[in-house]
């Protein structure tokens, strides 16, 4: 039996084969390397049906992922996160056929799990000895614990405003941790040297390994399965380095390759925030990719990346699938994040709180209709982010009372 259809490697830009069991990083031009499967042998070979009957975790859909041999298969259970409907909230924002697919239970409270199963389990099976990797903080804390997993070693630099909690994440799995006093792309450049310096480690970096995409693509696969081989009308994902975004569509146009799904493709929006939009601005603009922009703020920390080394393949994304890009304030951010926890008892991170803002205001300009089926990514648990809410109440005397209402 044939566990993964793995065939190649191919640069994003050129088209260029790699081969796939060797250790790559971007391709020649310093574009991203996507994985590329004999989709018409995984065709003749596993059906949907066989699928549903396997374990829910990402690795049902293997023949569709990179690891060759399930022994280097490295797992905490991720993977088949709930497509929760948000029928309050939905109601309130004129948008009922509203669902969440909610990453904040996997390992790590983090979508970031995905990408570091599958980019970890292949880094194994390659024979490397150690990850690096700079991080706005989930990431790190994902792939360091997925290394201790796997016994490899792990560096992570982070800025030193990343969410405490992440930081401890990474000591507590045993991480050679730094910070650093700016943003993940100062963070990157230190990784970057320190890698040419060490044997064995391999830079994991957002897109700079071809491994990570295919991880985060199955929360596609999860979606379409989920909804019974359908797929929504819109689906709305937080975009920093838009890896999830570009693995969603990556995976939407395997399975109908596969035979899985029809014709239709959902509409993907990139939501960003107003403090870091060079996404955002691109799009608006027309470009083929952003500009590296200066000075970005956010709370959404996971979404404040400066330029992604990818944005190309994310505005390609977008425009393919008939999407649109948007940029929401921190403000209407906490709002959101408020108003949703209120509605469905959900306390989502900062970034999933900007795509449900985004949600609101798509609904309200007519680019979202009142019949269409809409997704939106929360990407992970309000749980890491305590700073979110703030906490005043009165304190009782112990021969006090309630006051009544």
């Amino acid at each position: 039996m044939t566990y993964s259809y793995l065939s190649h490697l191919e640069c994003s830009r050129t088209g260029e084969r790699y081969d796939a069991d060797e250790v790559q990083g971007v391709s020649r031009v310093g574009a991203p390397l996507l994985v590329r499967y004999d989709l018409e042998a995984a065709r003749g070979a596993v059906s949907r049906d066989e699928v549903e009957r396997r374990p829910h975790d990402l690795w049902r859909y293997h023949e569709l992922l990179p690891v060759r041999d399930a022994r280097h298969v490295t797992t905490l259970g991720e993977g088949m996160t709930p497509l929760l409907p948000m029928t309050t909230y939905g109601s309130q924002v004129g948008i009922p056929h509203l669902l969440m697919k909610d990453e904040g239970l996997v390992p790590t409270g983090s979508f970031k799990a995905r990408g570091a199963a599958v980019g970890v389990s292949r880094a194994r099976e390659l024979g490397v000895k150690a990850v690096a990797m700079p991080t706005n903080g989930n990431a790190g804390a994902a792939w360091s614990v997925y290394a201790a997993r796997a016994g490899l070693g792990s560096l992570i630099v982070m800025p030193q405003d990343a969410p405490e909690i992440t930081r401890r994440e990474c000591v507590v799995s045993g991480a050679e941790l730094y910070l650093v006093d700016g943003l993940i792309n100062h963070a990157g450049a230190l990784v970057k040297a320190a890698v040419e310096q060490r044997t064995g480690y391999q830079e994991v970096s957002t897109l700079k390994e071809p491994y990570r995409i295919e991880g985060k693509k199955t929360m596609g696969y999860e979606i379409a399965e989920q909804l019974g081989w359908q797929v929504p009308d819109v689906i709305l994902y937080p975009a920093g380095g838009g890896v999830g975004l570009i693995g969603i569509h990556k995976a939407m146009l395997e399975m109908q390759q596969l035979g899985w799904i029809g014709d239709k493709l959902p509409r993907l929006v990139a939501v960003q925030a107003e403090g870091c939009r060079p996404i955002v601005d691109a799009f608006e603009q027309g470009k083929d990719e952003s500009e590296l922009k200066d000075g970005t703020h956010t709370l959404a920390f996971g979404i404040n990346v400066p330029k992604a080394l990818g944005d190309f393949l994310v505005l390609q994304a977008v425009r393919e699938s008939g999407g649109t890009a948007v940029a929401v304030t921190d403000d209407d951010i906490l709002a959101e994040l408020a108003t949703l926890a209120a509605a469905e008892g959900s306390w989502v991170c900062p970034e999933g709180a900007a795509c449900f803002a985004a949600a609101r205001r798509l609904r309200e300009d007519g680019w979202i209709r009142e019949d269409e089926q809409v997704v939106v990514l929360n990407t992970g648990t309000g749980l890491k982010y305590p700073e979110t809410v703030g906490v005043v109440v009165p304190v009782l005397a112990r021969d006090g009372q309630v006051p009544a209402r």
